[in-house]
C-alpha cells in the first residue's frame, strides 16, 4: 500500500523481455535507501517487487498484462519513472491509501496553465467515469491528487508547482496515456449503491 507522494523521479534503465514475464531495470537513489529484495515500489502508480538491487539500480519483473495495460508497456530507455517505497506503520499519511493496482488509463485531452497550477483534463473509459467524483482522491501515475471538477469523459485535476516539477505529470501532453487509480472508498461507495438498488 502508498499514499501516493512521489519520493522522487527514477530513470528506466532496461527493459527486456523473458519467459512470460518483462525485465525493469530503473536507477534510482532515495527509494533505494532501506529496500531489499521481495520490497513493493510503486513505479508510475503501479506496485511492483524488487527481485534485483544493484549499485544505484533496482530490478522488477512484470506479468505481460502489467505491461500492456498500464503505461509501463510505452516506456522507453532514461525515461523518467515516478518511484515510492510502500507504506510504512507510524509514518504520517500525506496523501490517500493508493493500491498500487491500475483501474484503467487516463488519456490527457488538455493541459493548460489556470491561476499559476496546471490543470489536466484526462478522459477514461466510460465504465469507470462513475468513481469521478469532485473533491475525490485519485492517484495518476502513482501520483496522489484530488478530482477538480467532473467533465464529459473524465475528470479534470490541478497539480501545483512542486508537484508539476517533482513528477513526470511535468513531461505529459494531450495524448499521454497515464495510469489511473480511483479512490477505494469510491470504489467500495459504487458498489454498495449497485447492491442496494438491486
Amino acid at each position: 500500500m502508498f499514499t501516493g507522494i512521489v519520493e522522487e523521479l527514477g530513470r528506466v534503465e532496461k527493459i527486456s523481455p523473458r519467459t512470460g514475464v518483462v525485465f525493469l531495470e530503473v536507477a534510482a537513489e532515495k527509494t533505494l535507501t532501506d529496500t531489499k529484495i521481495g520490497d513493493s515500489i510503486a513505479v508510475n502508480g503501479v506496485c511492483l517487487t524488487v527481485v534485483k538491487i544493484g549499485r544505484g539500480i533496482f530490478g522488477f519483473e512484470m506479468m505481460r498484462r502489467t505491461f500492456t495495460d498500464t503505461n509501463l508497456g510505452l516506456l522507453r530507455q532514461h525515461q523518467a519513472v515516478n518511484l515510492e517505497r510502500s507504506l510504512k506503520a507510524g509514518e504520517r499519511i500525506s496523501g490517500h491509501f493508493v493500491l498500487g493496482h491500475v483501474d484503467c488509463p487516463g488519456l490527457v485531452r488538455r493541459k493548460s496553465m489556470r491561476q499559476g497550477s496546471w490543470e489536466f483534463e484526462i478522459s477514461v473509459p466510460a465504465g469507470f467515469r462513475g468513481y469521478c467524483l469532485p473533491k475525490g482522491s485519485i492517484a495518476v501515475d502513482g501520483i496522489s491528487l484530488t478530482i477538480s471538477s467532473v467533465c464529459e469523459g473524465g475528470f479534470k485535476i490541478c497539480v501545483i508547482p512542486h508537484t508539476f516539477k517533482n513528477t513526470t505529470l511535468s513531461f505529459a501532453g494531450p495524448s499521454s496515456r497515464l495510469n489511473v487509480e480511483f479512490d477505494i472508498l469510491a470504489k467500495r461507495a459504487k458498489i454498495q449503491n449497485v447492491e442496494c438498488s438491486r
